[in-house]
């Protein structure tokens, strides 16, 4: 069964002169444990998607379910409490805090998943995953004092520290040269493999498809599996 599943997905954007239709009646599903990415030209709906599926907006017609609960149906506290606990999230920019340690930044993950670990067991998981991502010797440091890779893995850690079921990642290697690009493409797909965290990415490179369990092309807002 899948992890989110997709059915009729529409979403209009209104102005005072128009109507644009960016999702045309979007069907997908997405397995646990694996890595689908969106792919497609700039404009052809791939991060409305993305952003819808993730609670970060609504649609405008159509149903997603994610582990069996309807999030087109929830309130936007419910859909916060989601996001919160059962997502992580990372992008083409890092976004980390600027005056926040390296471990700063997982601790506040942590704390905005509310989760109700002990001291000891935080420590443990904050160890456990800036070792995955080999970022433990800069745990007391600043962003401004780590490199572009450098952020970007910081800020994977950071998404997937609360143990998430889901990572949504948008064009998170698009700022980064070809061979951090891959580092980081790496970094998703062990921990697809090893944490077995369902990612669902955004991306226009086509040398990190090869990363991809499924590949999804989208045009003109509807889509095709390859």
């Amino acid at each position: 069964m899948p992890i989110l599943s997709i059915d009729g997905l529409e979403k209009i954007f209104s102005s005072a002169n128009r109507k644009e239709k960016v999702l045309k009646g979007i069907n997908l599903e997405i397995t646990k444990g694996e890595i689908t990415a969106l792919t497609g030209a700039s404009g052809s709906g791939k991060s409305t998607l993305l952003t819808i599926a993730a609670g970060l907006q609504k649609s405008t017609a159509g149903t997603i379910i994610f582990q069996n609960e309807a999030l087109t149906d929830m309130n936007p506290r419910q859909v916060r409490a989601i996001r919160a606990k059962k997502f992580g999230f990372v992008f083409q920019h890092a976004h980390l805090v600027p005056f926040l340690t390296v471990q700063e930044q997982l601790e506040l993950m942590m704390d905005t998943a509310e989760l109700k670990w002990s001291k000891d067991r935080r420590n443990e998981e904050i160890k456990s995953i800036l070792d995955l991502v080999d970022m433990w010797g800069h745990r007391d440091s600043y962003p401004g004092t780590l490199s572009g890779g450098g952020k970007q893995r910081v800020a994977i850690a950071r998404a997937v520290v609360h143990k998430p079921e889901m990572l949504f990642a948008d064009e998170p290697t698009a700022s980064l040269d070809s061979k951090r690009s891959m580092e980081v493409m790496k970094l998703l797909r062990t921990l697809s493999r090893e944490r077995n965290i369902t990612v669902l990415m955004v991306t226009h490179e086509e040398e990190t498809l090869e990363y991809a369990d499924t590949i999804v092309q989208m045009k003109d807002g509807v889509i095709g599996k390859e």
